[in-house]
């Protein structure tokens, strides 16, 4: 069986190699659920550990910064230093976020985010702050539509709740279905109002971006038996059209197959092909005996029949049908910019009407699809007559109007005026005598 993982072919147009911006707080694998909790923040620190020592962290823009109660449940604790671990994975999918909207990379990268289960006022399934839902709000400001992908295990209910009602965003999720956490994601869950048929459910039964890897062969609580390299194509397909991507993580609990997962798709967003043999790091004992980057799925059986994916495809297109081409977008008020908080580089060469801080409204429609015809030979002499007798129109009326004015502001003879006036009284009288 090949295991090497190779996934990017040279003539695939997603092979071209992308600015890719990673976030990453160094802290962030210091906080702890408690014990016997499955959620691992170490395993970011893992992950983290195998891109150094694979190269991976020279081809990217490293954004190593930090990054600054309500009504929990049995599955997320409160522990010591909670708000500011809610801060440094919210914080990473808003910057990168905003990186994507000032074009400053192609693909951003938070492997701490995509805890998509948190609701506005309610945190659940590990989750405590939707970072999700807070990157695609800063997403909005800039692009009219917003993709969310979401091949964790478990159904995006988060996210999709967030916008389950507008045509601005559409969600897609791939997960287990049925008496399973959170028991949402039915095919029949559509979206509502302006938003329906913007939610679209894969529900699966146990089968062989938000890129959660708990869907991944031999997870602690996942159940899939999806190989890294299976998993990466979702990445891989994504990549390969070419428009501003964010990639979260999610879930995943058995950390060394997360941190081989999230090394490998970090390579396949650099368009890097990483070799199957791994390094020697800080954590390399967490992989043997074969230390090796990808790993053999299981022999389970595929419980999804060919007839069950046909009509759970059939029925999803059907509902793509129904969509509008373009959903419609509201002239409103639009949320002023999130500040970068560091200079752009090469700005000698940009022009000040697209610094992010301008006040001029640029119409970035017109700038880019606005057509320059030159004009015709025909076309020129035609409008150098024009402009000639235009010319000789203006000098008539000027002249004219010299005359008129010449006329109305000549002095007028005030002795000559009161004679006339005199003689016309003595004519008068002359008359009255007769």
């Amino acid at each position: 069986m090949d295991l090497s993982g190779n996934s990017l072919t040279s003539a695939a147009p997603d092979g071209v190699k992308r600015r890719v911006c990673y976030f990453y707080d160094p802290e962030v694998g210091n906080y702890y659920y408690g014990q016997g909790h499955p959620m691992k923040p170490h395993r970011i620190r893992m992950t983290h550990a195998l891109l150094a020592h694979y190269g991976l962290l020279q081809h990217m823009q490293d954004h190593m910064r930090q990054l600054k109660r309500f009504n929990v449940g049995e599955d997320c604790p409160v522990f010591d230093g909670l708000y500011s671990f809610c801060q440094t994975y919210a914080g990473g999918s808003v910057g990168g976020a905003v990186k994507l909207n000032h074009g400053q990379c192609d693909i951003a990268v938070n492997w701490a985010g995509g805890l998509h289960h948190a609701k506005k006022c309610e945190a659940s399934g590990f989750c405590y702050v939707n970072d999700i839902v807070l990157a695609i709000l800063e997403l909005l400001k800039n692009h009219e539509r917003v993709l969310y992908v979401d091949i964790d295990i478990h159904h995006g209910d988060g996210v999709e709740e967030a916008f389950y009602t507008t045509n601005r965003v559409m969600t897609v999720s791939f997960h287990k279905f049925g008496d399973y956490f959170p028991g949402t994601g039915d095919l029949r869950d559509i979206g509502y109002g302006k938003g329906k048929y913007y939610s679209l459910n894969v529900p699966l039964d146990d089968v062989v971006l938000q890129c959660g890897a708990d869907s991944l062969s031999g997870d602690r609580l996942g159940c899939f038996n999806l190989s890294i390299r299976g998993h990466a194509e979702c990445v891989k397909y994504m990549r390969s059209f070419n428009v501003p991507l964010l990639l979260l993580g999610g879930g995943g609990y058995t950390i060394r197959n997360v941190a081989r997962c999230w090394c490998y798709e970090t390579g396949v967003a650099l368009g890097i092909e990483v070799d199957d043999k791994m390094p020697e790091h800080e954590y390399y004992e967490y992989f043997g005996p074969d230390y090796t980057l990808h790993v053999a799925p299981s022999n389970m059986e595929n419980k999804n029949t060919r007839l069950l994916l046909d009509s759970i495809r059939s029925k999803l297109l059907e509902n793509l049908s129904k969509l509008q081409h373009a959903p419609s977008v509201q002239f409103q008020e639009r949320p002023p910019d999130s500040d970068l908080g560091e200079e752009v580089e090469d700005h000698d060469e940009r022009d000040e009407r697209w610094d992010p801080d301008s006040d001029m409204d640029i119409d970035v429609e017109r700038k880019v699809k606005r057509e320059i015809v030159e004009p015709q030979l025909n076309d020129m002499e035609d409008l150098r007559r024009t402009r000639e007798q235009l010319r000789a129109s203006d000098t008539a009326v000027v002249e004219t109007s010299g005359k008129a004015l010449d006329i109305c502001s000549k002095p007028t003879d005030e002795d000559s005026v009161k004679d006339e006036e005199n003689t016309a009284i003595d004519l008068a009288r002359e008359m009255d005598l007769k």
